[in-house]
């Protein structure tokens, strides 16, 4: 019910809307938004859309055309650790579908475990591991709960921005995301552990976002902006202002990779 509402109200806003390719953006990531030529919507005018209470998120709804190519901005997220709710962000993604979309692209702040991608990089996640062992999914009454996980992260996605990243110039290496529900950051023995588990970098988002868009049968592709070595791993003094503040450095390298690649077709 709360989907119909929400998409009722952009179809009277925004009497055109519609889009191929849907963007989340993460912690100090917001910016890109920005350059949409298009309308915004704020989430507390959609039902069913996250009241996001994290700083560093703009939660807006944009829905234009950016590099010529019509894109659904989400400008912020609702995390596990705010309310509880690992399906919180279901009804903008119902929405998005909705309007059209097709491929999904979603950004986060990441902190890394490795020293070949250091603060100021980005990883193009290749797979990720649900540490967390929760779902967005439960409660779900269809058999079309039992989603396929074998290739979350499209390959030829993956592969488009790759190419986008080498045509800029800009290191893009692929690695393994693992999902920690959060709020407080992990121990350095934590880190440990996902680390033995394959990790590569660690983060407090879109692991649930990419379950759910593969329930609504999108095709996904992520990239992390890395804003510091994970615990016990580096000097800097861990803190969501600390993420905030490191984002908007690998924030302009992503911004070039995606709108290259929109221009490519992504």
């Amino acid at each position: 019910m709360s989907t119909e509402k929400a998409l009722n109200t952009v179809r009277t806003r925004i009497p055109d809307a519609s889009a191929k390719v849907g963007l989340i953006l993460g912690s100090g990531l917001s910016a890109l938004a920005d350059s949409v030529a298009g309308a915004a919507i704020d989430y507390s005018d959609l039902p069913g859309f996250p009241r996001a209470g994290v700083s560093g998120h703009a939660p807006q709804l944009t829905i234009g055309q950016l590099e010529g190519v019509e894109v659904a901005v989400l400008g912020g997220r609702e995390h596990y650790y705010e309310h509880g709710r690992a399906d919180a962000m279901r009804v903008p993604l119902e929405v998005l579908q909705a309007l059209g979309v097709e491929t999904l692209v979603l950004t986060n702040a990441c902190g890394s475990f490795r020293p070949d991608i250091p603060p100021g990089d980005l990883m193009l996640i290749s797979d990720h591991i649900n540490y967390a062992g929760l779902s967005p999914l439960i409660g779900e009454v269809t058999d079309q709960r039992f989603v396929n996980m074998t290739e979350a992260y499209d390959a030829a996605l993956r592969a488009d921005l790759k190419n986008a990243a080498d045509a800029e110039d800009i290191p893009l290496t692929e690695g393994v995301y693992s999902w920690w529900p959060g709020p407080m950051f992990e121990t350095p023995a934590e880190i440990r552990a996902l680390k033995a588990l394959g990790a590569d970098a660690v983060g407090m988002s879109t692991v649930p976002e990419v379950i759910l868009a593969r329930f609504l049968g999108l095709k996904c592709a992520a990239i992390s902006v890395v804003t510091n070595m994970a615990a016990g791993l580096g000097n800097e003094h861990i803190s969501h202002e600390h993420t905030k503040a490191s984002a908007p450095i690998g924030a302009a390298k992503l911004e070039r990779i995606l709108l290259r690649a929109l221009r490519k077709g992504l």
